[in-house]
């Protein structure tokens, strides 16, 4: 039997991997960071407990990893969907959605992930998942029309972390829909554009809190 090729072996590793970044993200939103240990990881991903330690540092890498994979493929979802020729306006109103729905729909996963960039001392975790995150979000500012992406990728970065932080913060949370109005407002864009809230009932409550109603599928 001839040894398999190294373009076999690299896409045999590539599913690996992404079989553990996907329960990671599974044990982590049904459990919590502290009860989700490499050994339930690797049992959900069907693979050696010595694999999660070959491609990972540590839990806290595993998890940042995972989450940044999460967020890199729901914010590539929301910018490619149809039409995919948005304007720059657009896209920066899908990325804004795309954020605020992720941190509504997962919120003990987004308020670990939080916690632990703020907990470790390298802070965002330089890996291929944060990697393709930023050239999403470096994207959406160059063609929103920055001319000074240097500095207008981070900002949005910023203001898009501090939304999730306001969202996933424990007892006092900030509204989706209060978040989406400022966001909004800083980038001048239209209420009607990207994902909007759907009010309640054919007459909408005309309530501007609308977060129970927020994002719901067509």
């Amino acid at each position: 039997m001839s040894p398999r090729s190294a373009s076999v072996n690299e896409e045999l590793r590539r599913r690996s991997r992404e079989r553990l970044l996907q329960a990671a993200v599974e044990l982590v939103d049904e459990r919590g960071y502290e009860a989700t240990t490499l050994a339930d990881i690797a049992d959900r991903a069907g693979s050696a407990r010595g694999l999660v330690s070959y491609y990972f540092p540590g839990k806290r890498r595993l998890v940042q990893s995972a989450v940044h994979r999460l967020m890199h493929r729901t914010l590539e979802e929301a910018l490619e969907r149809e039409p995919r020729g948005a304007d720059g306006r657009e896209r920066m109103a899908r990325a804004i959605d795309a954020i605020l729905r992720l941190a509504r729909d997962r919120p003990v996963l987004m308020r670990q992930h939080m916690a632990g960039m703020m907990q470790s001392p390298q802070g965002f975790v330089q890996c291929p998942e944060q990697q393709r995150l930023r050239d999403l979000l470096w994207d959406t500012v160059t063609r929103y029309g920055s001319t000074d992406p240097d500095t207008d990728y981070p900002l949005l970065r910023a203001l898009l972390m501090g939304a999730v932080y306001a969202m996933v913060l424990p007892n006092v949370p900030l509204p989706p829909t209060t978040l989406r109005t400022e966001l909004f407002r800083r980038y001048g864009l239209d209420w009607e554009s990207g994902v909007p809230p759907v009010p309640e009932g054919p007459g909408g409550t005309g309530d501007r809190d609308l977060s129970r109603f927020f994002y719901q599928p067509k």
